[in-house]
């Protein structure tokens, strides 16, 4: 069982609201867990340990943007990292950042990219604005929910 196996078995416990799903072979054994307490996803490969990852790590459909007051009465949105990772504001260290202070981003604008078990996952805006601030230096790891980006929604 590969990772696509693994993220095609996510999508369908979220699509049927199925909050847990177990599944045992010989040689190996998947356990899943979703709910609000981000459980902990395990694979088995006999006879090798049982190696838990962050139930973040696999997901695809997270939602990425938070809203946060600011004063004034003005409202902000916090583009949130919906995964654990190496953040990066550029697609390689040569290139210009995706965005800074003043860029206008649209919902498919990508942000930045978060590394996460080798795999580059680019982070999209997911809303309409213009970045106010940047949360995060680049190269450093971040956490699930992390706040990444504050955008002045447009």
């Amino acid at each position: 069982m590969d990772l696509k196996d693994i993220k095609a078995i996510i999508d369908l416990m979220k699509k049927n609201s199925i909050s847990e799903f177990e599944l045992e072979r010989q040689d190996f054994k998947i356990r899943l867990k979703r709910g609000t307490n981000a459980g902990a996803i395990q694979y088995d490969e006999m006879p090798t340990p049982v190696t838990p990852f962050p139930a973040a790590a696999l997901s695809t459909g997270a939602p990425a943007t938070g809203v946060q007051a600011t004063s004034g009465g003005v409202s902000e949105l916090e583009i949130k990292s919906p995964m654990i990772g190496t953040f990066y504001r550029a697609p390689s260290p040569e290139s210009a950042p995706y965005v800074d202070v003043g860029s206008e981003v649209n919902p498919e604008a990508v942000v930045c990219i978060i590394e996460a078990m080798k795999v580059m996952n680019e982070i999209k805006a997911e809303v309409k604005g213009v970045v106010t601030q940047v949360q995060v230096e680049n190269a450093k790891p971040v956490e699930f929910g992390q706040p990444l980006f504050k955008i002045r929604p447009m």
